[in-house]
């Protein structure tokens, strides 16, 4: 039996990197995946390398609209979802002191409002004992330079696991935090950093993760299925770390 057998799962940000990974294992592992992005071209693409298992649904998470046509969509076609991956995130990277409001509505926009009205709206089609993931990053418990929007949306989203946990304890709804490291996808260069800082940043990186290596998104997706699964049955609150050591030295 697999680990997901007859399971609803929603991956957002699924078109790529980590929540294409993830939307992998979790059809490979019986779940019926839903998958969101923003560029449909991408999105049909995924899905189609994914599987029968794949639905995609385009749409931008920090647009409420897209957020109840997705909810919509998966209420009248599944009438449920058992599990909530909610990756999607990015923004606008740059030094404090050339960070404009559009850069900062932008990555908060995007990572931390995106994610709250993602889980607030599909929550009523969860039933009790179902699994939320947010996926957090090491950047919100380290001080890392350009960094400074986006760091504080991951610790607000870390904050959010430990909240929620007491919010929804009474529905045995378990809400864990994943932390990447940092895995070898393309999210600085969509942050707008040049081929120049993102080779700088890595270098350096590098030579700071005691594995000696970037991530890859499949492992992130291991982990991701473990919160996902009742092998994580007595897990809750927590923000899983999975950083080849980056973040505990």
């Amino acid at each position: 039996m697999s680990k997901l057998d007859n399971k609803i799962a929603v991956i957002t940000g699924g078109s790529d990197g980590m929540g294409l990974a993830t939307a992998h294992l979790f059809a490979k592992e019986g779940a019926q995946v839903i998958i969101t992005g923003r560029k449909k071209d991408a999105l049909e693409a995924a899905a189609k390398a994914i599987g029968n298992n794949a639905d995609p649904v385009q749409g931008d998470i920090s647009n409420l609209a897209d957020l109840d046509r997705l909810r919509d969509h998966i209420k009248t076609k599944y009438g449920r979802v058992d599990v909530i991956f909610a990756n999607a995130g990015g923004g606008a990277l740059g030094p404090f002191e050339y960070v404009s409001e559009a850069d900062f509505d932008f990555t908060i926009n995007t990572n931390l409002k995106g994610t709250f009205f993602t889980v607030q709206k599909l929550l009523p089609l969860m039933p009790n004992g179902g699994s939320i993931i947010l996926n957090t990053s090491v950047a919100g418990s380290k001080g890392l330079p350009a960094f400074s929007v986006y760091s504080a949306t991951k610790a607000a989203l870390r904050s959010f696991a430990r909240t929620w946990t007491t919010d929804l304890k009474e529905r045995g709804i378990r809400i864990n935090a994943l932390a990447p490291g940092h895995i070898a996808t393309q999210i600085m260069r969509k942050a707008g950093l040049s081929e120049e800082q993102v080779d700088g940043i890595l270098g350096q990186l590098r030579q700071q993760v005691p594995l000696g290596r970037l991530g890859d998104p499949e492992e992130i997706a291991k982990p991701a299925l473990f919160l996902a699964s009742d092998d994580s049955s007595y897990v809750s609150g927590i923000e899983l770390t999975v950083d080849g050591g980056w973040a505990q030295i």
